[in-house]
């Protein structure tokens, strides 16, 4: 079967879309974000039914940071909920200098880093950078995450909060100093703003 010329050439124009909508942000060396992520602690807070999952807040939250990788899910009831893993880097790790010599890798719900040449020490890389798993709030935060790029620099408000479910508990990191397993923040973003999008 052989496709009509209009059909092969949406196909094409198709894939070139995706190919340059997709491509990482480069940006010159220095800091980006300077600011270190805002955390307050939440007393007592209603639990938040979302589907299967219910979602026990833990802590305000806001932040901005540069998007080191993201790996999408959609495999299993925990993707329904959370389809994206970020990421990110602020201060020291949200410099191109810094970051063209740590390599940053995403898999399984983790996060993980390497380096041989050492730009900055151990305890910066760990301070400065985090997995995030983001749960989108509503629609508008989902349309805003799914243009987020390699290199794209975004401003996220919202919650930690730990997610209770049939399979037991995913509780979110409270410190930015932690490292390892039980390190990542769950974010409930009820925002999320891309504030740079160069090229």
């Amino acid at each position: 079967m052989r496709l009509a010329p209009w059909l092969l050439a949406a196909v094409l124009v198709f894939a070139i879309w995706k190919l340059y909508s997709g491509r990482d942000i480069d940006h010159p060396p220095g800091i980006l974000v300077a600011a270190e992520p805002w955390q307050k602690a939440i007393d007592s807070a209603p639990i938040i039914d979302r589907g299967k999952f219910h979602l026990r807040p833990r802590a305000e939250f806001s932040a901005t940071v540069r998007v080191l990788r993201r790996e999408d899910y959609s495999l299993g009831d925990l993707a329904s909920l959370v389809p994206t893993d970020f990421a990110v880097g602020w201060g020291p790790l949200s410099d191109s200098k810094v970051l063209e010599d740590v390599a940053i890798s995403q898999s399984n719900r983790f996060y993980y880093w390497h380096t041989e040449h050492w730009p900055v020490d151990r305890a910066t890389i760990e301070s400065h950078s985090a997995n995030w798993h983001v749960i989108p709030d509503n629609a508008a935060v989902r349309a805003v995450l799914g243009k987020v790029r390699r290199g794209s620099i975004v401003e996220f408000e919202g919650e930690l909060v730990d997610v209770e479910g049939a399979e037991g508990t995913l509780r979110t990191s409270m410190t930015r100093s932690d490292t390892g397993a039980g390190a990542c923040e769950v974010l409930l973003a009820t925002s999320a703003r891309i504030i740079e999008t160069r090229q």
